[in-house]
Parts: structure tokens; C-alpha cells; sequence
């Protein structure tokens, strides 16, 4: 019920809170800056991405339950659009990359109100949130609901084979056996390779999105942009060049990407990198 311009204030305040509370979360998100910027860390990125954490929870309801139209007419700018229309004039399905970056919950939906996509999610934890999980994500029937299993990835696939648009979150930390360890930031990643396989399917063009949180609670800037580099060779190829453009995606706007995300774990059953072996 709150404005999203206050959600912002308290989650700034939850941000720190949860910083000075949790030494683990501390530890952790400082040294994922580090790794990417290195130490000492630029001007102000450390104090944007603790409060960006905060907002970001904060903002989540506010996108899950208000009428659609209200969370659309906060998107109050569009770079890139063109890249959406030049592959509608082209009869090609579309696969949107949208990394944990701003609020990445909104890309989707601006999509949605135009034209149909499917979109990877995985279950939550509590099997109680998941019927209010759903519903929010799926913006009232706008967005068909692709759960991250064999399933899902069919549904994907045949959303991209029919000409249709498919979003995924290519930074999510995949199970086991369905990744493979990639220079992130230079440090090796347990990276999905579902991301780059679906950027080979139908000849559909791979654009990257997200949606700038701007500030005092003004709304939101969504960004889209074609790949800086041809996403080509294999399975693997494609996924570390994925993991290239995200780089230069969050090296844009640092302060709002997820950096409290244990980007680095090793899912349970999976094969140890090669630096750990070492």
C-alpha cells in the first residue's frame, strides 16, 4: 500500500540493517565487489549496492501486487526498443537475458503488455509462498510461467520455435550437472548453459534487459541492448561470452546489482572447479 518512493527509504534502511547484522552476508557481498573491482573498491559502489539490496526487497511487492498498469506507468523511460521491433519486423523469436540488475522483475512485464513471453522461475523454497509467487509472476495470465526443470526448458524452447518471446536470469546458479565453471569477474562460476542453448535456438535474437531503479521513488529506466560480441561455438563458448556481456552489462550501473547473490557456490553433487582441485 505504501509509494514506492517511501518502499526505497525503508529498504535503504533495511539494506544497512541486514549489512551490519549478518557478518556472512557482509563478508560475502564485499568480496564479490572486490573480485570485480578490486580492492580498494571505486567511490561509493559499496554504499549503493548495500542499499540496492534493500530497495530491491522492497520494492517487490509493490511489483507483484499492484494492477499492472500502475507498475507499467512507473516505467517512465525505454532505451533500446528498437532492437525489440527490428526482430518483430523480422519474424524472429526473441530470448531476453536479464541478469540480477535493478529491478528485474519489471522487464517482463513491460514486454507481456505487448506481445506473449515465457519465463524460467524457480519454485520457492516455501511451498506456501509458491501460489503467491505464481500468481504475482505471471501478472495476471500476461506471462506463461516456465518452472526451472525439464518441463520449463521445453516450454522455452517451444516459445522460441513458435516465433514467441522466452526470459531467463542468466546468473542464477544452476543445479548440478546443468552448469559449467566460467570466468566470472575473473573467478570461475558454476554458470548455466540452458542460457546459451537457448540462444542458438530458431535463429532468435538474444537482447539483454534490465530496468534502472532511478532515484527518490521516480520509477524506472528499462534498458535494451543487442550482444557487444557474436554469441557463437558451443554450449560452453556461448556461456562464458554470456558471462562477458553481463559483465559490461553491471559494470554499468554497479551499485544495483545483486552482490550479496553467493554467485560463487558449488551446488551440492557438482564437480569442483578447476582452482579447487588446485
Amino acid at each position: 500500500m505504501l509509494p514506492l518512493a517511501t518502499l526505497h527509504r525503508v529498504g535503504w534502511l533495511a539494506g544497512w540493517f541486514t549489512y551490519a547484522a549478518s557478518p556472512t552476508y557482509r563478508r560475502r557481498l564485499r568480496a564479490n565487489l572486490v573480485q570485480a573491482f578490486g580492492d580498494p573498491l571505486p567511490a561509493g559502489v559499496l554504499a549503493a549496492a548495500v542499499a540496492g539490496a534493500g530497495r530491491q526487497a522492497f520494492e517487490l511487492p509493490w511489483v507483484w501486487l499492484r494492477p499492472r498498469e500502475q507498475v507499467l506507468s512507473r516505467v517512465v523511460a525505454v532505451s533500446g526498443w528498437q532492437h525489440v521491433e527490428d526482430a518483430w519486423r523480422e519474424k524472429r523469436a526473441i530470448l531476453f537475458l536479464t541478469p540480477h540488475l535493478g529491478c528485474f522483475e519489471i522487464a517482463a512485464q513491460y514486454y507481456a503488455a505487448r506481445r506473449p513471453i515465457t519465463v524460467l522461475y524457480r519454485p520457492p523454497k516455501r511451498a506456501a509462498l509458491q501460489a503467491l509467487v505464481e500468481r504475482a509472476r505471471a501478472a495476471g495470465g500476461a506471462i506463461e510461467l516456465a518452472p526451472a526443470d525439464t518441463g520449463g526448458v521445453r516450454r522455452l524452447i517451444r516459445a522460441l520455435r513458435g516465433g514467441h518471446a522466452a526470459g531467463i536470469l542468466p546468473d542464477q546458479v544452476p543445479a548440478r550437472g546443468e552448469g559449467s565453471w566460467l570466468p566470472f569477474f575473473g573467478r570461475p562460476a558454476y554458470t548455466m548453459t540452458l542460457a546459451a542453448r537457448l540462444s542458438s535456438v530458431a535463429d532468435c535474437q538474444t537482447i539483454l534487459a534490465w530496468a534502472e531503479r532511478l532515484e527518490r521513488g521516480r520509477g524506472y529506466h528499462l534498458h535494451l541492448s543487442l550482444p557487444q560480441h557474436p554469441l557463437g561455438g558451443d554450449a560452453e563458448d556461448r556461456a562464458a561470452a554470456i558471462n562477458r556481456e553481463l559483465e559490461a552489462l553491471i559494470r554499468c550501473c554497479p551499485g544495483q546489482y545483486l552482490w550479496g547473490y553467493n554467485r560463487y557456490k558449488r551446488p551440492a553433487g557438482a564437480p569442483a572447479a578447476e582452482f579447487e582441485r588446485r
